[in-house]
């Protein structure tokens, strides 16, 4: 039997040493060949110019570089890009490039569907297939960085971890990958301008507030009465609101840093006073904001974006009460790029 070609992307540097010194080569080599992977961002072995074509060689016959394929590029009339990205194993997971005057921002995914089940985002009604493996969230940002200069004369400026997947289902990768990604053997970006979003799940939550970590947290909030926020993200009867409150009172205590709560609001389900009234309350627990997000529907018409009157109640109570509050206006619309639309519609 043939013997199967290791991903190189899975050894550290240390171990890629190690190897080119138990065939008799040198142990910078495994540096050359990090650099390439990491830095340079190589998906060929050929592209590593410094190495002998015998060490490239020897290379592609020992291992593989799994690397993505953008299948697909789509432009917003905003702006925005969303890519189709292949998997070396022909799944297809989204990602999306956000552009403004002053910055840009990549939104990844982190796994091919979703662990979870919230009722209002198409991403959640593929369920999950397998979990993304950091250099593959690392080359999405690759690709996005790549299109920022092109399209927008920049750099990419930030990440957002928004994209498809829970991203603390798939702990151990992507802090791996955000590892990668603010490195200097890597992209050397700082973590400041990372943020994870999750749907909230406190255990993890916690071990983030442990484990130390500099990126900003967001938690997908949209109601914080349980009874309401079961109805629309069933996980929470699991994962109640108090445990919740806890996680982040934990996280505050343990890292310094607010918490950003991103609030969808619909029509005959948290447009009432009382909705906004619990909101207020659990925003109390520890120093926050609030982003109200533009609800951009998925073709089913049980979930409808409340009437902007309602919007406002919002963030003039939350005001009222000392807490920082954005109202967010949804790009990429046309596209299905916005915020819950990543389904994979773009791919073949």
């Amino acid at each position: 039997m043939k013997e199967k070609k290791r991903d190189i992307r899975a050894l550290t540097k240390e171990q890629l040493r190690d190897f080119f010194v138990s065939i008799g080569d040198q142990s910078f080599r495994g540096t050359q060949v990090y650099e390439w992977l990491w830095s340079k961002g190589a998906h060929h072995f050929d592209d590593m110019t410094n190495l002998s074509k015998e060490t490239r060689e020897m290379l592609s016959q020992h291992f593989v570089i799994n690397h993505i394929e953008v299948d697909e590029m789509q432009r917003s009339s905003d702006g925005t890009i969303k890519n189709a990205v292949k998997l070396h194993d022909g799944f297809t997971v989204e990602s999306v490039l956000i552009p403004t005057f002053s910055r840009t921002t990549a939104c990844v995914s982190s796994q091919v569907g979703c662990s979870l089940d919230c009722k209002f985002c198409a991403t959640a009604k593929l369920k999950r297939m397998r979990n993304l493996n950091p250099d593959e969230i690392y080359d999405q940002v690759v690709a996005i960085d790549k299109e920022s200069r092109i399209y927008n004369n920049m750099p990419l400026s930030n990440i957002v971890y928004m994209g498809m997947g829970e991203p603390l289902m798939n702990y151990k990768n992507v802090l791996a990958s955000i590892e990668k990604i603010t490195s200097p053997e890597g992209l050397g970006m700082s973590p400041k301008r990372i943020t994870v979003s999750t749907s909230g799940v406190p255990k993890m939550i916690k071990k983030l507030a442990d484990d130390e970590v500099k990126f900003h947290l967001a938690v997908s909030l949209h109601s914080a009465i349980d009874e309401v926020r079961t109805q629309i993200m069933p996980f929470n009867a699991k994962f109640s609101l108090s445990d919740l409150k806890d996680s982040l009172i934990y996280w505050y205590e343990k890292t310094g840093r607010k918490v950003t709560y991103e609030y969808l609001i619909w029509k005959d389900i948290n447009d009432k006073q009382k909705d906004i009234d619990a909101l207020i309350d659990f925003c109390q627990a520890i120093p926050c904001k609030v982003n109200i997000i533009e609800y951009n529907p998925i073709d089913d018409g049980v979930f409808q974006q409340a009437e902007s009157k309602i919007t406002d109640q919002y963030k003039n109570a939350l005001e009222k009460n000392g807490i920082t509050v954005t109202v967010r206006r949804s790009r990429g619309k046309d596209i299905d790029a916005a915020c819950g639309q990543l389904a994979n519609k773009s791919s073949k």
